[in-house]
């Protein structure tokens, strides 16, 4: 077997919905961690990426995150997009600093946003702490909140579908802060259902995960310079949240979210 840098590992499973010799769009699954890190070495979605496209990963090498251009937090399931070549990455990686990569998730909440469509643009600052709930000595962890210490943060949304009980928001993150989404709906009233960490006790157990899944990536190909529009179907396991809002599952919109002018 190659020497790698990560282990591969053929056990982690994933969906790939768009492949090509210079990128790939997969589909991760909820409760799976992107990359390795501490208590996560081998299970890990990027372990199973190496058990599948290994060499060209390996190729890539850490300093282009082998292959990797964003991240998913682990409850979020959804579609994210690596690069297998090195051109492809640092093309992509430009098209990601100039928010020319549009990314869409749909997200459960059980307070509907007082607008039907609009931008919150307020900025997040990172910190560490062991976050609400957690247990005595528990380790601290990388968290976010509103500050005006933080970094500039933009996110559209629009409210797709709706019930006297709950709303489902599609939203478009213009920035890509840790947990911008959840920490931005979340300041304007609207956590999502799930939500351990930023949503009150009676919002966080609407759902046995967090409500939020990246169902739409849309981008220029870095080298054949094609549209690459990707969506993804409304999970199953969130189906029984939608029931109990008495929400109607959405469909992938061609149009985006709100507004980022």
């Amino acid at each position: 077997m190659a020497n790698f840098s990560v282990t591969p590992n053929e056990r982690v499973s994933f969906v790939i919905p768009y492949e090509d010799d210079d990128v790939v769009v997969v589909e991760k699954p909820a409760r799976l961690v992107t990359q390795p890190g501490k208590g996560h070495e081998d299970d890990t979605l990027l372990n199973g990426l190496f058990a599948k496209y290994g060499k060209q990963l390996q190729n890539l090498g850490a300093q282009r995150d082998f292959g990797l251009l964003h991240r998913l937090d682990r409850e979020t399931s959804g579609l994210l997009v690596l690069a297998l070549r090195a051109s492809a990455y640092d093309l992509l990686r430009k098209s990601f600093e100039t928010r020319e990569v549009r990314k869409f998730y749909w997200a459960v909440v059980a307070n509907p946003p007082k607008t039907e469509k609009g931008v919150i643009r307020r900025p997040i600052a990172e910190y560490e702490g062991p976050g609400p709930r957690a247990r005595v000595g528990a380790p601290n962890r990388k968290l976010a909140k509103i500050s005006s210490a933080g970094k500039e943060a933009v996110t559209a949304y629009r409210v797709v579908s709706s019930s006297p009980h709950g709303a489902i928001l599609e939203c478009r993150p213009v920035t890509g802060r840790l947990h911008q989404v959840r920490v931005h709906l979340a300041s304007i009233g609207s956590p999502i259902a799930g939500d351990g960490l930023y949503a009150p006790p009676e919002v966080a157990a609407l759902s046995s995960r967090l409500a939020l899944h990246a169902h739409r990536l849309s981008f220029t190909h870095p080298i054949t310079k094609a549209s690459i529009d990707v969506t993804s179907d409304w999970p199953g396991d969130i189906k029984s949240v939608l029931k109990r809002l008495s929400l109607t599952k959405p469909k992938a919109d061609p149009k985006a979210a709100g507004s980022d002018d």
